[in-house]
């Protein structure tokens, strides 16, 4: 029977980090089969694992859902929030969203209560695309396309080369494999053009398609196998 770390197994249920764990852990709230649990200690997917007297580890039915979510939603599971997804979605089983769409942009979201794939998309070394489709203020030019090819300054880096692909005057298709805070947003700026409208349309192999606006929808058996082949290879989990 496999075993991992006890902070590992934490962070697959989806509770909190693998340092969050290690300090949950030393303040003596972790019990493994009712006995308080030391760092370190190796667990395997039959042991009972309860944070504060409740079991967390409890097996439930993995649930992996695609939701279309619309401008002006926050992507927090805070629900305390105004206009948080959790809230809006109100599914009746606890789930997450898997990273973030700014509260101004919409498109493509995935919410799961599966941790071990939150890690592996999200991890930005992995190199899962995002593609979206973007709006600007004014015509866009041939130097503004291959600047956001070649990467752009923003948040003391420079951004990774992507595709980028113009689709009108003002608007254009991109495809990015990492995930900085408000990152079109910032290479527009600083390139001189305000975003209009961020509409976000795959994620790796799950397309938006006709997913109306503020609806979700379970993904189909063939889009999570893809998915699962796609992530076989990436890492499980963060350094922490």
């Amino acid at each position: 029977m496999e075993l991992k770390r006890l902070n590992k197994a934490i962070a697959e249920s989806g509770y909190c980090s693998r340092r969050e764990a290690d300090k949950l852990i030393e303040q003596g709230r972790v019990k493994v089969n009712g006995i308080t649990a030391e760092l370190g200690l190796k667990v395997s997917d039959d042991d009972e694992i309860s944070i504060n007297g409740n079991v967390i580890n409890k097996k439930v039915k993995k649930v992996y859902l695609q939701f279309n979510k619309p401008r002006g939603i926050e992507c927090t599971t805070d629900t305390s929030v105004k206009n948080n997804i959790i809230s809006y979605i109100n599914y009746p089983e606890r789930i997450f969203p898997v990273g973030r769409l700014d509260k101004a942009s919409e498109g493509l979201i995935f919410l799961t209560n599966d941790g071990d794939i939150v890690n592996k998309i999200l991890r930005s070394r992995n190199g899962h695309e995002k593609e979206y489709i973007v709006t600007v203020n004014k015509p866009i030019t041939n130097a503004f396309i291959k600047q956001m090819q070649n990467g752009v300054p923003i948040l003391g880096t420079v951004t990774k080369n992507c595709k980028v692909e113009k689709i009108n005057s003002t608007k254009f298709k991109i495809v990015l494999t990492q995930g900085l805070n408000r990152q079109i947003r910032r290479m527009c700026e600083y390139l001189g053009y305000d975003v209009v409208k961020l509409l976000r349309v795959r994620i790796m192999n799950i397309r938006l398609q006709n997913l109306k606006k503020g609806e979700y929808r379970h993904f189909t058996a063939k889009e999570l196998t893809e998915l699962n082949e796609l992530l076989k290879d990436s890492a499980k989990t963060f350094d922490e």
